[in-house]
Formats: C-alpha cells, structure tokens, sequence
C-alpha cells in the first residue's frame, strides 16, 4: 500500500529548496483508494455488484463528500466496507476520511444520524413515514404504493387490441352486408293497368275449340294415358352381338382346315387322299406364339481348362475350370459373348452337329474370341474326327453317340 507521507522538507545550510519527490506531495484518501481499485482491474459498477453498495456511494467515499448518502449513519460501516475490499487498513481509512471530509460520528439516537430531510419535504414525511401518526393514514407505510392503472397499459398491446377489433368488425360487417344481398327482394314497377275481370267467366279460357274432322285433344290424351299395354313379347338384342356371337373354332388361327371325308359305318371321318384319318389328329389348330428357336454354339472341353465367357457390358458369364467332357451352351445374346482360356487346344465348338476348332495351340492362352455361329465357322475349320490331332474330340463324340443310342 502507499505510504501518506505529506512533511515538507527544505534544505536547512543553504535555505534552497531542494527537488521535490514522489513522497513531498500529498495524497489523499480518494486518490489512494482510485488508485488500488485501478490496480485491481474494477469499476464502479463491478464494485456496486460485488459489494452490494451504491456507485454513488463508492464515488462519494473516493471524493470525501458524506453529503451524498441518505443516512449518515452507515458512512462508518460503508467506509470500512470498501476500504477492506481495497486490502486498506479500514480503521485508517475511515480516519482519514473524518479528517478530509469534516465528518464525526454521532449518536445514535440524534438527529444527525437519523437520515436527513430534504428542504420543505419534512412534514410531507413526517406524515407518511413511521414516525407519523398511524391511525391518521389509512396505507400501511411500508407497503408500497399501488400503481396506476395507466401505467400498466403497454401501447402496442393497445395497438394490437385495435387491429383485432377492427378486423373483426370488417369480417361482421362482410358477412352481414352477403346476407343481406341474398336475402334482398325488389320490386320492379310494370306500367300495366290491372283489368277487371270478374264479370267473365274464369273457365271460358280452358275450352279448346276442336276443328271438324279432328280428334279431340283431351280424349286423345287420356286414351293414350289408359291405352292396355302390348301384350306381344319384345325381341332383346344383346349389346356385344357382333362379339359374342363369334366362333372361333370357323374363323382365324384355330379354324380347321377343309378336309373331305368319307362316310364308314353310318359316321363320317375325314379323309386325306390316303385313308380315314385316326381320331385326335383332325382338330382345331392352335397358333405357334414363339418361333423355333435355332441352334447355337457350344463349348466342348477334351481335356481340362480355364475358361472365362463375358458378356458384351463387360459382366462375367461363366467362370470356371472346365473338365474333359464337359459342355456349355452359350447364351443368346443381342450381342455374342466373348471367350477367353488358357488352354487353347482343349475347347472345341459344336455348331448344329458339327464340330470346329480347336481354339488353339497346346498350352496358348486365347482371348476376344467371339461366340457367334458367323464368328466361329469363319473363324475355324471343321475338326477332321479321323485326323490323329482330334483324337480326343473323336473319342469324346464316340462315347456321346453310345450314351444317345438306345438299348436294344
């Protein structure tokens, strides 16, 4: 902490005044507690809400003025207060504020400690706080006034209120003013002079004259109306007629074909040229829907080896090691497939019952071969069975010609 050290000191041989230091000049309590609560970093309001004590207060206590406080009485304690909270001496402190201020202590039954009284506002006071007469003043004096009613009334929710009512009004005021178009009734003056009729006879206008020769139109009404119905049965005629009366078996596809025939026993059978045909074969023909579908390409393995078929997308058919004797039809394809293997001489081509390849030679690796029957046959020759190279293919066709034999 500062040190107050206010001694003036001069120079006692020569009767100069010597240079003035930072202890030659004198500091007051306020500039010393500004100074360690500008140390601490705090404001006026940080030591307000730290201390529960008002700015005002803190601002009058640095500036030595007890006039700013509204009860004398708690400058002591308020002095102290801060002066603890500045790490100060408090009873030093509140000393030298005594001193600067002009400030004393009074007793706590006197009127200087009690808290002071605004100029002209004593008896206003006196009337209304505990020290007046109770009973003369119908409010309790420490319950706090009520406030007016005016005051609780926010203008945008009057704002708001008016908005409403009028939106309301304008959707009353629509709805009355339909209402009323619809139910509006109005009369239209005619310029027609109403005629007297009651001397003429109101049924003379209802005779209708009849011609001679004619009929007449009421007689003819009511014959009309009491007529006997016909008693003949009406002919019906179906609305799909033109559909439901077809047969398919005499027209398009499934008509029978024209055969004669030929009368056996009393029955007649149809005759081809030849002879009576058998029962079950003259019928009703029934359409083919799907063509015959032609024969493809196949692949024939004589001896094991790695074959890969891939589609034209690049997708994997078939993968796998085939072994001697094992076959594999290749799908049909908008585009053929594609082959590749690793042992060319032991794939061979089965093309409508003939045999072409092989694909390569012993041990080569072929690929990009395309599985059509244009590809393969203009490709490949024809395997020779009897040639000693086609061993194998012969030997495997010999033993599938045996299995398709039947025992005898």
């Amino acid at each position: 902490m500062i040190g107050r050290f206010t001694q003036r000191k001069q120079n006692e041989h020569d009767g100069t005044a010597e240079p003035k230091g930072f202890d030659d000049f004198e500091l007051k309590l306020g500039d010393v507690m500004r100074g360690e609560r500008a140390t601490m970093g705090k404001s006026l309001l940080d030591v307000q809400r730290e201390l529960r004590i008002k700015a005002s207060y803190i601002a009058a206590i640095e500036n030595s003025d007890p006039s700013a406080f509204d009860t004398p009485g708690f400058i002591a304690g308020y002095v102290r207060s801060y002066a603890r909270y500045l790490n100060m001496d408090a009873e030093q402190a509140f000393q030298d504020f005594c001193k600067e201020s002009g400030f004393s202590v009074a007793h706590g039954m006197s009127a200087e400690a009690s808290s002071r009284s605004k100029s002209g506002s004593a008896p206003a006071a006196a009337s209304k706080g505990l020290g007046g007469d109770a009973f003369a003043s119908p409010n309790t004096p420490f319950i706090p006034a009520p406030s007016g009613i005016l005051s609780q009334i926010e203008l945008r929710a009057v704002g708001s209120l008016m908005v409403l009512a009028g939106l309301i009004g304008g959707i009353t005021y629509g709805g009355w003013a339909v209402l009323k178009e619809v139910q509006q009734v109005q009369f239209a003056p005619v310029d027609q002079t109403p005629a007297v009729l009651a001397d003429l006879d109101p049924l003379s206008g209802a005779v209708l004259e009849v011609a001679e020769g004619s009929q007449d139109p009421a007689a003819e009404a009511l014959d009309r109306l009491y007529r006997p119905q016909a008693l003949d049965v009406p002919v019906l005629v179906a609305r799909d007629a033109p559909i439901s009366t077809i047969d398919p078996s005499t027209l398009g596809n499934f008509a029978a074909p024209d055969v004669p025939s030929v009368s056996l026993a009393g029955a007649s059978l149809p005759f081809d040229g030849a002879g009576p045909l058998p029962a079950g074969e003259h019928g009703p023909q029934v359409p083919q829907v799907v063509a015959e579908v032609a024969p493809g390409v196949e692949m024939v393995a004589v001896r094991p080896s790695w074959v890969q078929v891939t589609a034209a997308d690049g997708s994997v058919i078939l993968e796998t090691i085939m072994d001697a004797g094992q076959r594999f039809q290749v799908p049909m394809t908008e585009d053929a497939p594609k082959l590749r293997t690793g042992e060319s001489s032991a794939i061979y081509f089965a093309v409508n019952g003939e045999h072409f390849g092989p694909v390569g030679k012993r041990g080569q690796v072929t690929k990009n071969i395309e599985l059509s029957i244009d590809a393969i046959t203009g490709r490949f020759e024809l395997a020779d069975l009897q040639d000693g190279k086609n061993e194998a293919l012969a030997t495997l066709v010999a033993q599938l010609q045996a299995e398709q034999q039947p025992a005898e």
